[in-house]
């Protein structure tokens, strides 16, 4: 946590404050309240605009210490223990401010909220009794009296007994103007005789002046000279206001015209220096805060060129790294394409050589292999034929590096017989059923070219290595997907069969149309296969 540093302008305004300079105590809260400001204490600020709100209450400035307590309340945290004895405070203030601007309702809702942050006895007594003097202003004199009544029930000092029962007398009579007061008002004066305390005197003056004031007028007016000189000794404008207003009643007309010049002069005199007083507060925190204003006005012109500095600098980097960017991102991009035109030109070529493989491998190897056995099974050889099917191999090897159109079959049924049986010899018979023309009319060029290479492959493979005496291909159209069935009684496939060149080709031909093969790898003997696509 960052410790707080020294604030000297507070402890300066307590100097002054203790040295009765509220105006310099005012002035240095207002600045050590910046300084907290800065400090971003929150604490600190709510002690200085509590201080300088009893200040302008106490120089007669209750809109302005009204104001300032109001704005205390949110710097102050009441979960801190040492925040609370200036709650108590500025709820205290708020209550007095409103009593003197005789919002008496307000004034006793900030009692009360002040007595909720309160601990010690005397303050509490103290501001039951406030709440007891704004409910008998509102006339609501029970109340009032109930609230006296339960203090002088508490284990009270001299001075707060006097000052209660005062009160309490006092209530009592305006309540009810039969009611024999003089008792205990004249108790409570001798007590605070006694104590020498000159406020209590003047409190009970007050009361006995107005208690006397129809039934002894003389006594009334001896009273009401009385609390002029205490209020005079104790410099108390409001207490000499109202003693003024009880003399200029009281007294004859020659001496009530003197009394009401001086106070005329008095009431002046009050009202010029409040004004002074709300002025001057005002000036000072005018003055605070247009020296704020200034220096955040200058803060925000140097902030604003430092950014337009940062700005143009951010700018440049901008600049350079989006063109160093779009530089390595071109290069890249330049040896990426490269790699990737290089690449797809060694899978070109590359697939170009599989594809010639595989014609070469369909076309040539099986083509004379097929020839081979014809040749071998003829007891007679018919020179013409060889030949012709040597110079079709011949014409068909000339095409392989050429991507000719599919071939138009005619007879395609005839020619898938001629291919099959040519596999037939003595030892071993070849079986072909459901290869009719209708069965070939749906089927695409494609498919066909595909599967007459398929089969070509079956039947070579079967020649080279499945020793078997009975083979049947069976054809079928069944919802528009053509089915093979190739049976043979051979030496069927080895657990472990590894694809070579042959089945593989196979393989891929049956996927490129779409379709499917199947080993039957459960019959005790022999090898089946099933092979389909779609019909187109």
């Amino acid at each position: 946590m960052e410790r707080k540093l020294d604030n000297i302008f507070y402890d300066r305004a307590f100097d002054y404050r203790e040295d009765n300079k509220p105006d310099s105590a005012f002035l240095y809260f207002n600045r050590a309240k910046d300084i907290f400001q800065q400090q971003k204490d929150s604490f600190g600020i709510g002690k200085c605009l509590v201080n300088m709100a009893i200040i302008s209450t106490d120089k007669g400035d209750y809109y302005g210490g009204q104001e300032i307590s109001l704005n205390a309340v949110s710097y102050l945290n009441s979960n801190n223990e040492a925040s609370l004895v200036y709650i108590k405070s500025n709820f205290n203030n708020l209550g007095i401010s409103s009593f003197n601007l005789k919002n008496y309702t307000q004034a006793i809702e900030f009692y009360q909220k002040s007595l909720l942050f309160t601990k010690d006895t005397a303050a509490i007594l103290v501001i039951k009794n406030n709440i007891a003097n704004a409910y008998r202003k509102k006339k609501q004199y029970q109340k009032s009296i109930d609230i006296y009544q339960d203090i002088l029930r508490q284990p009270i000092n001299k001075q707060e007994f006097a000052r209660t029962l005062s009160n309490f007398a006092f209530t009592k009579w305006l309540q009810n103007p039969h009611y024999d007061a003089k008792r205990d008002l004249l108790k409570a004066l001798h007590i605070r005789e006694k104590e020498n305390n000159s406020w209590g005197q003047n409190a009970s003056y007050s009361h006995l002046s107005d208690y006397y004031s129809i039934i002894q007028p003389d006594s009334a007016l001896e009273y009401a000279t009385k609390m002029n000189i205490v209020a005079n000794r104790l410099n108390s404008p409001d207490d000499r206001i109202e003693s003024l207003e009880k003399l200029i009643k009281l007294s004859t007309p020659v001496d009530t015209k003197r009394y009401f010049g001086l106070y005329q002069k008095l009431n002046d005199s009050i009202q010029t220096s409040r004004n002074t007083a709300k002025n001057q507060f005002a000036l000072i925190r005018y003055d605070a805060e247009k020296n704020k204003a200034d220096n955040l006005k200058l803060q925000k012109d140097n902030t604003e060129k430092k950014f337009q500095i940062i700005k143009q600098r951010i700018l440049l980097f901008t600049v350079l790294f989006i063109t160093l960017t779009i530089s390595v991102v071109s290069i890249l991009w330049y040896k990426k394409r490269k790699q990737r035109l290089e690449l797809e030109a060694e899978n070109s070529i590359r697939n170009s050589q599989l594809k010639i493989s595989k014609k070469v491998h369909d076309v040539v190897a099986n083509g004379l292999y097929r020839v081979m056995t014809e040749i071998e099974n003829q007891d007679i050889i018919n020179k013409e034929h060889v030949l012709d099917k040597i110079e079709d191999l011949y014409e068909k090897s000339r095409d392989i590096s050429y991507d000719k159109p599919e071939p138009v079959y005619n007879h395609f049924h005839e020619k898938i017989s001629a291919l099959l049986l040519a596999f037939a010899t003595e030892h071993t018979l070849i079986a072909i059923a459901g290869n009719t023309p209708e069965l070939w009319e749906k089927v695409s060029s494609k498919n066909k070219f595909e599967i007459e290479h398929i089969l070509q492959e079956l039947m070579v493979n079967m020649k080279k290595h499945s020793k078997a005496s009975n083979v049947v291909v069976k054809f079928e159209e069944l919802r528009d997907q053509f089915f093979i069935h190739y049976t043979d009684n051979g030496i069927g496939l080895p657990k472990e069969m590894q694809f070579k060149n042959g089945l593989t080709n196979t393989g891929n031909r049956i996927k490129s149309i779409h379709g499917e093969i199947t080993f039957d790898t459960k019959v005790e003997r022999g090898l089946k296969i099933q092979l389909s696509c779609p019909v187109s």
